[in-house]
């Protein structure tokens, strides 16, 4: 007895038809017809009736029907969750995530992904969190690490919050303090030169609120730019930045200043497709992503 009988079997059982059986499996209705008679003759009874416009299932047919239908369907599992395991051999994953959590915590990330996984291909998006949360939507992506927005994230969505991280005031470190105290108050940056992230940016908005609370609209001396753009500029002395404290990490030339109370804060998250089972190289990397994010 066959696999491959079994599922004609099953075709046929469930058609009530060989010729329409065999166009759905893919086979000509003599090669159909042959592989069922070699399974009745293997199993020493007929299976089906010839009646008008079509067959009908035997005693042993019906006896054999539930029987069949769970051995295929076994065997699908077990292929499946084979193809899942090689899937970390050979699998892909897309992930997307902000230009500052790509220069800072997307790194150590993947090179400990890598060294667990390294023939796994790994395809990364750049974005804004709305744009990312947009190509997660889309089925582009099949994580996604972002700012949680204050009102929460889309329905569709789940997200898992990973941690809370501080803004700081990026400045020259080269050159005087911006504040003689521990913290800077924000409102002290009012007639400061700012270098100020492009329209959409997530810090971009949250800076420009926290100003307006704090009773000011900043000064731009240069606006428009991504992260590495925005330190570079920072860096060159054109003004200062309102910046994660992570990007700070390796950029010798730049100051940190804290922010007085009740200072600026943001929410990183990890984010997918509600209810969708994750591949398993996908699912591996959100506990890598999961498990150094708790280290921090």
């Amino acid at each position: 007895m066959q696999l491959q009988q079994l599922r004609y079997f099953v075709a046929v059982a469930e058609t009530r038809h060989f010729t329409q059986a065999a166009d759905e499996m893919g086979v000509s209705q003599p090669t159909l017809s042959k592989q069922i008679h070699t399974l009745e003759t293997s199993l020493g009874a007929p299976l089906f009736e010839r009646i008008r416009g079509g067959v009908t299932l035997t005693v042993a047919g019906e006896t054999l029907l539930p029987l069949a239908q769970r051995m295929i369907a076994d065997a699908d599992a077990a292929r499946d969750a084979v193809a899942d395991i090689v899937g970390l051999r050979r699998g892909e994953i897309r992930l997307g995530a902000t230009p500052s959590l790509c220069s800072s915590l997307v790194p150590p990330v993947l090179r400990a992904y890598r060294a667990e996984h390294p023939a796994i291909r790994l395809h990364i998006s750049e974005g804004s969190s709305q744009d990312l949360i947009d190509s997660l939507l889309a089925h582009a992506l099949d994580l996604a690490l972002i700012v949680a927005p204050e009102h929460g994230v889309d329905p569709g969505l789940e997200a898992t919050e990973l941690l809370r991280e501080s803004l700081v005031v990026a400045s020259v470190a080269a050159g005087p303090p911006l504040t003689v105290a521990r913290q800077l108050d924000l409102a002290e940056l009012r007639h400061t030169p700012m270098v100020m992230f492009r329209v959409g940016y997530d810090i971009r908005d949250v800076t420009l609120h926290a100003c307006e609370r704090a009773g000011f609209t900043p000064k731009f001396a240069v606006e428009g730019g991504e992260m590495d753009a925005v330190l570079a500029f920072v860096e060159a002395g054109l003004g200062v930045a309102v910046v994660p404290s992570m990007v700070l990490a390796n950029r010798p030339l730049l100051r940190a200043t804290p922010l007085a109370p009740p200072g600026m804060r943001r929410t990183i998250a990890l984010a997918q497709r509600r209810g969708a089972v994750l591949p398993h190289a996908a699912a591996a990397l959100r506990d890598v992503v999961i498990e150094h994010s708790a280290s921090l």
